[in-house]
């Protein structure tokens, strides 16, 4: 396998799948769009990568031998809300709400994706990420969490939440607009552009729940208008 690919002022991406053509033809289309590539054949070389440099977006094959991709997905939250976008021969449901489950950002099916569209879902995912962090720095305290857009840190009763970049922006825009009502097409197309599966929209949100909530089946913070969306309850200390 050929080493990392410049240009080096790029944000690295780093491309994991057990299929060194795929790795090679991503790799291409990255570099020329001015990314730079890492490259992984196996989620034990992921990991090695991961912690010895900065990566600011994992491409992560789904099936793989040994480490597969959803286990490292699970690794990489544990230290890191880098966004990640599983790439998967399976285009099952079942597959896709797990990994959104776990902590990716995005789902492709590798039949029905080019090389120019993941890229473009990179793209898209990176700008997300980067609008997040850039919010203004103010601290938000609601008793049993705080988020803190300086830090892009979310702790919950005072210890540190792992969020995915997707999951961060979504509670940061309910967390700034109180008791606005979003609908379920407002967030799709706001952080999913538009493109995949309008389901995932409750999937990140009973994600988010389970993470800030009490009791995530009774929530008190991120409510549910019914026939309409979601809104966010509760006052800042």
């Amino acid at each position: 396998m050929n080493e990392p690919v410049a240009p080096h002022g790029g944000q690295a991406i780093l491309v994991v799948d057990d299929d060194p053509a795929i790795v090679e033809l991503l790799r291409d289309f990255l570099v020329a769009s001015g990314f730079r590539a890492l490259e992984a054949t196996n989620g034990q070389q992921a990991l090695a990568i991961i912690a010895r440099e900065p990566v600011d977006c994992l491409i992560v094959d789904v099936m793989m031998p040994g480490l597969s991709g959803f286990e490292l997905c699970r690794r990489v939250r544990a230290r890191s809300d880098a966004p990640i976008l599983f790439l998967s021969a399976r285009a099952d449901e079942t597959d896709k709400i797990r990994g959104l489950m776990l902590g990716a950002d995005d789902y492709i099916v590798k039949a029905t994706a080019t090389p120019n569209e993941i890229v473009a879902r990179v793209q898209a995912v990176l700008r997300r990420y980067a609008s997040g962090r850039a919010e203004a720095p103010t601290r938000y305290d609601f008793g049993r969490f705080t988020l803190d857009p300086a830090a892009h840190e979310v702790c919950v009763e005072g210890v540190p939440a792992p969020f995915a970049a997707r999951e961060y922006a979504i509670l940061l825009l309910l967390v700034e607009h109180p008791r606005q009502v979003f609908t379920q097409d407002d967030l799709f197309d706001r952080f999913w552009e538009g493109v995949g599966d309008r389901h995932a929209v409750a999937v990140y949100i009973n994600r988010i729940r389970q993470k800030i909530e009490a009791d995530s089946a009774a929530p008190r913070y991120i409510v549910t208008v019914r026939g309409v969306g979601y809104r966010f309850e509760g006052g800042r200390q």
